[in-house]
C-alpha cells in the first residue's frame, strides 16, 4: 500500500465531522505554558540528510565499540562471536512469516522455528519442556516466582544473594503489586554461594527459591541438597541461568531437580545491541506445563498425514479468559529466539562444548595472570567464564581510569550494589571467546599500573 498524506480538503471534512474548527482545537485541553509557540530552541534548523548522517556518525565515534578495546564486561550480557551466517538466515523468506501464529495454516515456518527453539531450550536448561520465549531473563524470573506461587499457594519467596541485582530489582517492583513476600539478600565475598544459608531458611510458608546458576559472582553450586530441601517444604527451585554457553561445560539446573529454570539467551545469537532487546527462556518439569506462562508450539500431522506444527498451548488473557490466564506480559521474543536457535542448530552439541571449554579455558588463563597482579586475589572457589577479583582499593575509579585507557576492565560491585561499603573493592571480570592473550596482557599490565 502507498503512503497518502492525507489533503487540507481530507482535514477540513474530518474536522466537520467531529465539529472542531481547527486542529488547534484538539489541543486545547494541553495547558498553554506546555504548548509550543514555534520551532524547538535547542535544536539547529532544518538540515539535508547528508549533513545529518555526517553529524550523526561523529557523535557515534565517541562511543567505545566492544569489539574495539580489550572487553570484560559481564554481569548477565555476554559479548560471544555471532557468526556473520546468522544474521544471513534470519532475513530468509521462510521465517517472514506472521509475528503471531495465530493461523498455523499460514505461519508454519514461525511456528517450526519455535518448536526447534523450545526443543534446544529444554535441552540446554535440563527440562523437561520449555516455552517459545520470554522478553528477557529478569521478566522469565518474575513470571518463575509467580508460578511458583500459583502452583503452591504460598506467597513467600527466598531470593539468592547471588541473584543479580538487576532481577531482584523487577521482582521487588512487580511483588508490590501482588503481594508476594520477597526475602532478599546481599553477597559476600566468599569463595562459595550460599546455599547453605537458603536451606536454613526454607520453610512450611515458602513457596519458592531462586537462584542464579552461574551466580552473580561467578561463582558455581551443585543445587542437588537445596532441590531436596526445597522438596522437602513442597516448596520449587527456581534456577536462574544468565549465561547459557555456560551449559556447555557444566550440569544443567534441571540435572539437579531445578523445577523451573529461567534465563537470559542472548549469548547465544544475539549481540550486545546497547542492551537489548534480548531473549528469556523458560523451562519447567512437565508436570508444571499448565500454569507455564506464555505459548507452546507442537508437532503435529495434518489430514494427509504430513508434519506440521501448531499452537498448542497458550496462557496468555489474549487467548484465554482473563482470570483464567497465567501472565499479561507473556508474548515471545520471535527474532532473537530465531537468531538463538540458528546460532544453537549452527554450533550443534560438539560445537557448544568446545566453545564452552574455550570460554573457561581462557578465563582461567585470564584469572591466573590477574593473579599475579599485586594486590589482586581471586575470590572464587570455581568458575566457568567470568569470576571476581578483590583490590586493595574501591574497583569503581580504577574501572573508569582503564575505561579512560581504553581497557573495559569489567563491572564493578560498587555499581551493582552503591549502598555496600563491603563490595566496593570488588570486581567481577568475564572473559569470553573473543578475548585474545594481548587482551588479558593489556588488562593485567594496566591494571598493575594503576594500582602500583
Amino acid at each position: 500500500m502507498r503512503y497518502l498524506p492525507l489533503t487540507q480538503s481530507d482535514r477540513d471534512a474530518m474536522l466537520d465531522v467531529i465539529g472542531a474548527a481547527s486542529i488547534d482545537d484538539l489541543f486545547v485541553d494541553v495547558p498553554e505554558a506546555a504548548r509550543l509557540d514555534g520551532a524547538i530552541r535547542e535544536l539547529p534548523g532544518h538540515a539535508s540528510e547528508m549533513a545529518v548522517e555526517r553529524h550523526l556518525s561523529a557523535l557515534a565515534r565517541q562511543n567505545t565499540v566492544a569489539g574495539d578495546v580489550p572487553f570484560f564486561l559481564g554481569c548477565g550480557a555476554y559479548r560471544h562471536h555471532v557468526p556473520a551466517s546468522v544474521d544471513h538466515l534470519i532475513q530468509r523468506g521462510e521465517f517472514l512469516t506472521a509475528y503471531t501464529p495465530y493461523q498455523p495454516e499460514i505461519a508454519q515456518g514461525t511456528l517450526q522455528m519455535l518448536f526447534e527453539f523450545q526443543t534446544q531450550v529444554a535441552r540446554l536448561l535440563g527440562t523437561d519442556v520449555a516455552n517459545a520465549s520470554m522478553y528477557d531473563g529478569s521478566t522469565a524470573c518474575w513470571e518463575a516466582i509467580t508460578m511458583a506461587r500459583r502452583i503452591t499457594r504460598k506467597g513467600k519467596a527466598i531470593l539468592s544473594a547471588g541473584l543479580h541485582p538487576h532481577y531482584v530489582s523487577v521482582a521487588t517492583t512487580m511483588a508490590k503489586f501482588t503481594g508476594d513476600a520477597l526475602e532478599t539478600a546481599v553477597p559476600d565475598l566468599a569463595p562459595g554461594p550460599d546455599t547453605a544459608s537458603l536451606i536454613e531458611r526454607i520453610d512450611a510458608d515458602t513457596s519458592c527459591v531462586v537462584v542464579q546458576y552461574p551466580d552473580i559472582l561467578g561463582r558455581i553450586a551443585d543445587l542437588s541438597d537445596l532441590a531436596v530441601a526445597c522438596q522437602a517444604h513442597k516448596a520449587l527451585l527456581i534456577a536462574v541461568v544468565t549465561e547459557p554457553v555456560a551449559l556447555g561445560a557444566i550440569k544443567s539446573p534441571g540435572e539437579m531437580g531445578a523445577d523451573i529454570v529461567v534465563g537470559e539467551g542472548q549469548s547465544i545469537g544475539v549481540g550486545l545491541q546497547f542492551g537489548g532487546p534480548y531473549v528469556g527462556l523458560f523451562g519447567c518439569k512437565e508436570k508444571y506445563v499448565r500454569q507455564m506462562p506464555g505459548r507452546l508450539c507442537g508437532e503435529t500431522v495434518d489430514a494427509e498425514s504430513k508434519r506440521g506444527f501448531v499452537l498448542t498451548l497458550s496462557t496468555r488473557e489474549q487467548h484465554i479468559r482473563r482470570e483464567k490466564a497465567t501472565s499479561n506480559i507473556c508474548t515471545n521474543s520471535g527474532l532473537c529466539a530465531l537468531a538463538f536457535s540458528i546460532h544453537m542448530t549452527l554450533l550443534g552439541e560438539a560445537g557448544l562444548r568446545r566453545l564452552a571449554a574455550l570460554n573457561h579455558r581462557r578465563a582461567v588463563q585470564a584469572a591466573d595472570r590477574l593473579a599475579q597482579v599485586p594486590g589482586v586475589a581471586i575470590v572464587n572457589g570455581a568458575f566457568f567464564n567470568e569470576f571476581t577479583v578483590t583490590l586493595p582499593v574501591e574497583a569503581r575509579p580504577v574501572v573508569r581510569t582503564l575505561a579512560e585507557r581504553g581497557v573495559l576492565a569489567g563491572v564493578s560491585l560498587g555499581r551493582l550494589y552503591p549502598a555496600e561499603a563491603a563490595l566496593a573493592n570488588g570486581l567481577v571480570v568475564a572473559v569470553t571467546e573473543t578475548v585474545t592473550d594481548e587482551d588479558i596482557e593489556a588488562l593485567a599490565s594496566a591494571l598493575g599500573e594503576v594500582l602500583a
